[in-house]
Order: C-alpha cells, then sequence, then structure tokens
C-alpha cells in the first residue's frame, strides 16, 4: 500500500521523461491559461485540470502522457482522470518548471 502511495505522489523509481519524450510522449500542462501564458515548456498542449475530461480527444491513446501543474497535485489528479478514461501509460511530470530542468538535462 505504501508502495502504491509512493509513487502516486513521485517518490520511488525515477522516470525516466527523456525516454518518454524519445517515444512522442505528449506534455499536457493542467494549470490555468492565464498560469500557462505565464511559462511553460515548450510544445506542452495546455488543458486546464477543470475542462480535460470534455478534451480527451486532443490527446492520443498510442502515445506515453506527461502531466504536469504548478506543485504536481493537479498533474496528479490529471493522470487519474486520464488512466480511469483508458490511457494506459500516464506519468505525473510534477510542477512544469522543475520538469522543464529534468527534460534539459
Amino acid at each position: 500500500m505504501f508502495d502504491s502511495i509512493k509513487q502516486m505522489l513521485g517518490f520511488g523509481a525515477p522516470t525516466d521523461f527523456t525516454g518518454l519524450l524519445e517515444r512522442n510522449a505528449q506534455i499536457i500542462d493542467v494549470r490555468t491559461a492565464g498560469e500557462f501564458e505565464g511559462g511553460h515548456i515548450k510544445g506542452s498542449v495546455n488543458i486546464p485540470l477543470q475542462i480535460l475530461d470534455r478534451h480527451l480527444s486532443k490527446i492520443s491513446k498510442d502515445k506515453p502522457v506527461i502531466t504536469c501543474c504548478a506543485s504536481g497535485m493537479r498533474s496528479a489528479s490529471a493522470k487519474r482522470l486520464l488512466e480511469s478514461k483508458g490511457f494506459s501509460e500516464v506519468v505525473n511530470g510534477g510542477g512544469w518548471a522543475g520538469l522543464q530542468m529534468r527534460l534539459s538535462k
């Protein structure tokens, strides 16, 4: 049980974000449009969490998905929602700024 909680919160084995991008992962930023305009990862798509369930057709189920937000809380909710809708490979990238640093390594 603790292992699943750790994974949900982003602890545990480190994620190979570079490998996911090499497999054409989609980065879905679930912050508000105003937050997104203030800075975001190049190539990411902004679909605010509040409307994510109505815009699932904009996300391919055939590619990995990386969710991000400001701190990792909304992206964790987005991950759970996407998985419940049949997306098989979804990773919570946490806060967008931290994710951007991990992607640039």
